[in-house]
């Protein structure tokens, strides 16, 4: 890797991470020169409780992840990992898998949900504007809601690429703008706008800039919209609770607003979720779109 500003210095594996019966690896940290838009990134989703939100899609990532056919002993890069959502149902088909986050406790999270399975998985800390990989290491690197939320794109598509072997496959699901987590961010935005000249997160659900961003010079891409169904066991009312306490970019929002505000921002996001229940539910079940893309590097 060449050196840049967010190139690693130094990689130090926290062996506190994991126990002697565990084979999940600790999560190495990956320490990097100080740089604003990356730690804005990091803070947001270090607030609140990730985990607890995907959760409520679990059944949807393992599916991602069984449409994909992972062959044993492929070498498999799970970027923004999150808390594990697809590194663990890739360790049990075989697969050598390494996940990646900014967020060290989700990290340990995944980490820990390994070792309860006895799977083996690499989790490292970082950036995914700035991977510790070699050239072409693995081949298949997939994100499920995770690298969308990376504020250079040009940054995290060079890497993807540079780590994905020729003939292998990146996989992304990505929010898109009309779904119902699309319209759960601008109701975000128009509260607390983003920063300027940070392009939009939705943009990774634009069918036509996918295909500008993983240009058909260097991929053979194919994209389908598909649905996934959140289900949390609360009302409507308790998930928009749940959101507040533990999805990063609304605490977040939440800190930011004073107290009207937040009374509004609140009723709008529980008027949301109401709005989108299926009908007859007791507990929350509410559709979200999302665009897979699937790009094989020529």
């Amino acid at each position: 890797m060449s050196n840049s500003t967010t190139a690693m210095e130094s990689r130090v594996r926290d062996s506190g991470v994991s126990n002697g019966d565990a084979h999940a690896h600790g999560a190495a940290q990956l320490y990097v020169e100080p740089d604003p838009i990356t730690e804005r990134t990091r803070r947001v989703w270090s607030a609140g409780a990730y985990d607890r939100i995907s959760a409520g899609f679990r059944h949807e990532a393992e599916a991602f992840v069984e449409r994909l056919a992972l062959a044993p002993h492929t070498r498999v890069l799970d970027a923004a990992c999150g808390s594990g959502n697809l590194t663990i149902p890739a360790a049990r088909t075989g697969a050598r898998v390494t996940g990646f986050d900014l967020v060290p406790d989700l990290l340990d999270a995944a980490a820990s949900w390994a070792a309860r399975q006895a799977l083996m998985v690499e989790l490292d800390q970082g950036t995914v504007e700035s991977l510790p990989y070699a050239d072409g290491q693995f081949d298949v690197v997939m994100s499920m809601f995770g690298v969308m939320f990376a504020a250079r794109p040009d940054r995290v598509v060079a890497e993807l690429t540079r780590v994905t072997r020729p003939g292998g496959r990146v996989a992304l699901a990505n929010w898109t703008r009309e779904g119902f987590i699309g319209r759960l961010l601008a109701t975000h935005v128009a509260y607390v706008p983003p920063p300027g000249g940070v392009p939009s997160t939705l943009l990774w659900g634009d069918e036509s800039v996918m295909r500008e961003r993983f240009h058909e010079s260097n991929w053979l891409v194919t994209s389908k919209r598909r649905m996934l169904t959140f289900r949390y066991p609360h009302t409507p009312a308790g998930t928009a609770e749940l959101f507040r306490g533990s999805y990063g970019p609304t605490v977040r929002t939440f800190e930011a607003l004073d107290e009207d505000r937040r009374a509004s921002f609140a009723a709008e996001l529980r008027d949301l979720w109401e709005r989108h229940q299926r009908p007859g539910a007791d507990k929350t079940e509410v559709d979200a779109e999302y665009l897979e893309i699937i790009a094989i590097r020529r």
